[in-house]
């Protein structure tokens, strides 16, 4: 499977989704959004597939969005409003770092990010919504909006304060500036920090270890609920979806199957499959239309 912006290639039960701008620093455009949607689409569909790894060729991650398609997308805002055509909530004027990022969210398939440079602006937006993070000592991260005079995108003024608290959102995100791999992980951005030789050697050893050792369905389901109960009221909304998932999970194959090879001290072949066995208190995908958002 080719692609226009990225990498896309797998390895056994592990995918790899490169962004491959290297000239560009790997900066994002709308092709990158579009091409990202399709191997995620690919990626979920193959049951062969149980983890997804993301990270950039060269020296960088991803520097933010490429600065003629920000030039191109405003230049025709401008247009449709000097004629009075402008309808904010056309579809088409959607942020595409958010629509690349619900994407991310919605996975099937658990995501790491490793991260091998710079990380700014939707570089480090897109990195929110993935499940492991961990980078490159020369890693660096920045969510420089105010300094550009424009806003948060990628949903970052959802996803940022959940992972870092929102005192290290504010002073990230209102003063734009940029900071260190160390800083990332201290906040709890990134879970570890490596020599880059050993990033990427790392982030296949997180996502075997799922693959090799872990029920998809379970991974599947509980990265959904995870996700879904940080926006929950009250911890009785976790306990009533939870009891529904232990009860059905614990009479299903899987079930069984990781049980005996506990007992049997062997490594487990899970039967079930993500494609076709996800179970009826599924928490199916939420993304309202964009006319309700």
């Amino acid at each position: 499977m080719s692609f226009e912006t990225i990498r896309y290639a797998v390895d056994g039960p592990v995918a790899t989704i490169t962004l491959h701008r290297p000239e560009k620093l790997n900066a994002f455009t709308h092709q990158m959004k579009d091409d990202v949607v399709a191997a995620l689409d690919a990626a979920d569909a193959d049951d062969a597939v149980r983890a997804v790894v993301f990270t950039g060729e060269g020296k960088a991650y991803c520097a933010g969005a490429d600065l003629s398609m920000g030039a191109e997308t405003f230049n025709l805002m401008t247009q449709a409003k000097e004629k009075g055509e402008l309808d904010d909530s056309d579809p088409r004027w959607r942020d595409s770092g958010g629509v690349m990022n619900l994407r991310i969210w919605n996975s099937l398939k658990p995501v790491i990010a490793a991260v091998n440079g710079a990380a700014v602006g939707v570089g480090a937006t897109m990195l929110l919504p993935m499940d492991i993070r961990i980078a490159a000592e020369n890693a660096r991260f920045g969510f420089p909006f105010a300094r550009r005079g424009i806003m948060w995108d990628g949903g970052a003024s959802w996803f940022l304060p959940r992972i870092v608290g929102i005192s290290t959102a504010m002073d990230w995100g209102l003063t734009g500036r940029t900071f260190d791999a160390a800083e990332a992980k201290q906040a709890g951005l990134v879970s570890a920090v490596l020599a880059p030789e050993d990033l990427l050697p790392a982030a296949y050893e997180k996502a075997r270890l799922i693959a090799e050792t872990a029920a998809p369905v379970s991974v599947t389901a509980m990265r959904r609920l995870a996700w879904r109960m940080l926006g929950a009221a009250h911890p009785m909304d976790a306990h009533r979806i939870e009891t529904k998932a232990i009860l059905h999970a614990g009479m299903s194959p899987d079930a069984m199957e990781g049980v005996m090879s506990f007992l049997e001290k062997r490594p487990p072949q899970f039967p079930m499959q993500v494609s076709k066995d996800l179970p009826p208190w599924w928490p199916g995908v939420v993304e309202p239309g964009y006319q309700d958002l």
